[in-house]
């Protein structure tokens, strides 16, 4: 049956409706601009819109490829009116770059216009994650006074990383920071790109605050901290938590926790007003920590994938 709309390459004058698709289809969670979206003549990469009867456009898809923690991948984005999904992804599927072996599509469990489509497309529900908020006006560090107490009597001290620190403190942070990749549990939509230690150094004294905790002087955990002038989707006064890890000879004793607190004192002292955090499910222990914090936990966000042929 033929649908109702008229399919067409996303062209640079349709950015600001795209964009406020974008931002209605996440229910306001990210609020994207028009610079967000322009026409790109990567091969791998295709962008349509739908159009109604009276040229208004009503929805998008695009697929790219997904990134390094799933290479073979192209990464399918919905946002819009879901009666015009089905004609866009089947136009997509009509025309896609060579080289992929999977589709792969993320939403939160409550985007029911994009779940559906995953659901009736045949993609299969392959990895949870969870997402939280901590409304900081409401954080107390005092609940983790006694924490702190008890650990800095056994040697433990927690103090904001410096910018200007040596470079032998740079490549034991760096460590830290690698092997706690390497533990962490993660899937393609929770793996970050692997940074050299130059460009981590780049990051953490760009756009974030980091916090770590030492043992005696050893570096034994870290949490960091992004911060909104850094992310262009993130809200003005939320800072969004990156890794928290601590070293395994050092774990079960609240390390996590306190680095963790701290960080989020300063932010709320420093007039931040809101913390996002968020991993797959399988991260038990950093689940357990963001709830002693006090995070919320949101619908879960599903990573949808479907082999192709």
């Amino acid at each position: 049956m033929p649908h109702p709309f008229t399919l067409r390459p996303f062209q640079n004058a349709d950015a600001a409706a795209v964009a406020d698709l974008h931002t209605r289809s996440t229910r306001g969670l990210w609020t994207y601009a028009a610079d967000h979206f322009r026409e790109n003549p990567d091969p791998q990469r295709r962008h349509l819109v739908a159009l109604n009867g009276i040229g208004e456009v009503t929805a998008t898809a695009s697929l790219h490829p997904f990134g390094d923690s799933a290479p073979d991948a192209l990464r399918l984005n919905l946002a819009g009116d879901g009666a015009a999904f089905t004609p866009l992804y089947l136009a997509l599927l009509a025309d896609l770059p060579t080289g992929f072996t999977r589709l792969l599509g993320v939403t939160r469990e409550d985007f029911t216009e994009q779940t559906h489509l995953y659901q009736s497309a045949g993609f299969r529900n392959a990895w949870q994650s969870w997402g939280a908020h901590l409304d900081l006006s409401t954080f107390d560090f005092a609940a983790f006074q006694p924490l702190e107490e008890r650990l800095y009597l056994q040697g433990y001290e927690v103090d904001r990383w410096p910018a200007d620190a040596p470079d032998a403190g740079w490549a034991a942070l760096y460590a830290l920071h690698r092997q706690g990749e390497r533990d962490v549990p993660s899937n393609p939509t929770t793996t970050a790109a692997t940074l050299t230690r130059e460009a981590m150094q780049a990051v953490m004294t760009g756009e974030e605050a980091v916090f770590v905790v030492r043992h005696r002087g050893e570096l034994v955990a870290l949490t960091r901290l992004t911060l909104p002038d850094s992310r262009p989707l993130q809200k003005a006064r939320e800072v969004s938590s990156d890794l928290t890890t601590t070293h395994p000879a050092h774990r079960g004793q609240g390390l996590a926790t306190l680095v963790k607190a701290r960080a989020l004192a300063w932010a709320r002292d420093s007039g931040y007003t809101r913390a996002g955090t968020g991993g797959t499910v399988l991260n038990l222990p950093m689940l357990r920590v963001n709830t002693r914090l006090g995070y919320r936990t949101e619908p879960m966000w599903i990573t949808w994938e479907r082999r192709l042929r």
